[in-house]
């Protein structure tokens, strides 16, 4: 499943065409989804303009002059622009994404801010993907909204902030930083990397980095740094391509070249000096990528 620098990325490459379009038709083309759709999902799309394209974790929110459409990109939902005669979306395709016109699900027939026509057409295979709206006024307390923690993007995940979320928590630190109560948008990947930035193993109880007495720790602040700066240098490089994950101008993520432990079981850890293996072990039914050596 697409993490958040994935939906990030996504969400960038839908900004320059989307933002101050107005939608002229939209095709629905099944009832569902992982949901159903909306029973006015068309009504509601077709004449509004598109303000703004946000994010809140994993969900891309279409902020429209009436209803938010909170989309979901599930396990292989992609988003294909094409803007003219050219069907065939910018970008290089290092694995082969879906083309069939079967799992092209809803097609926004689109005129752009700056009055140029083209379509942005939602692919998604396996259906795992969904389309709801949300109330403008009321958004974060959609049920899907409610209850997320911080965003890990932004200065307001710093040691304090990490070190109240973890201070007297039992559970392994990987569990509580993949709790989504606590942060929003933290997948399995980036949890392990950042870990390993950090030099703390997954293992450790979620409170042993924390205080209960002082505002935060050298560990809390360095845990902090390494999840906002993991999740930059992923977003920076256009995501990670996992499976048939693909962005919205058609191109696969590259910051799997840069990875560090996740998924390299059996080879050297890349922390120089250290001169440890990276190993796996399973947390919660996840597999968790970690060098024992270093990682304490």
């Amino acid at each position: 499943m697409p993490e958040l620098p994935e939906v990030e990325t996504v969400r960038r490459g839908l900004q320059p065409f989307m933002e101050g379009a107005t939608i002229r038709h939209v095709a629905q083309r099944r009832p569902d989804l992982r949901f159903p759709f909306p029973p006015d999902f068309v009504q509601q799309l077709e004449g509004r303009r598109i303000a703004e394209i946000a994010r809140r974790s994993k969900y891309l929110l279409f902020h429209l002059d009436g209803p938010v459409l909170i989309v979901h990109l599930g396990m292989s939902g992609s988003f294909r622009i094409e803007i003219g005669e050219d069907d065939e979306a910018p970008g290089v395709f290092h694995h082969a994404r879906s083309k069939l016109a079967a799992h092209d699900h809803v097609v926004f027939d689109l005129v752009s801010a700056h009055g140029e026509a083209g379509r942005v057409v939602f692919n998604d295979p396996r259906r795992f993907g969904f389309m709801l709206f949300g109330d403008p006024a009321r958004l974060n307390e959609h049920p899907l909204l409610a209850g997320l923690g911080i965003e890990p993007t932004g200065n307001a995940l710093d040691g304090a902030a990490l070190n109240a979320l973890l201070a007297g928590r039992r559970a392994p630190l990987k569990a509580a930083l993949l709790d989504q109560r606590a942060i929003a948008g933290l997948g399995n990947i980036y949890v392990s990397e950042a870990l390993w930035r950090a030099g703390l193993s997954p293992r450790r109880s979620a409170g042993s980095i924390a205080s209960t007495t002082k505002p935060s720790t050298p560990r809390t602040t360095l845990l902090a740094t390494a999840i906002r700066d993991v999740i930059g240098d992923a977003i920076a490089a256009g995501g990670s391509s996992l499976r048939d994950y693909v962005h919205a101008d058609g191109s696969l993520g590259y910051f799997q070249h840069s990875f560090s432990v996740y998924d390299r079981e059996g080879e050297p850890c890349r922390r120089p000096g250290c001169g440890g293996t990276v190993g796996r072990i399973v947390q919660s039914g996840r597999s968790t990528f970690f060098c024992s050596a270093c990682q304490r």
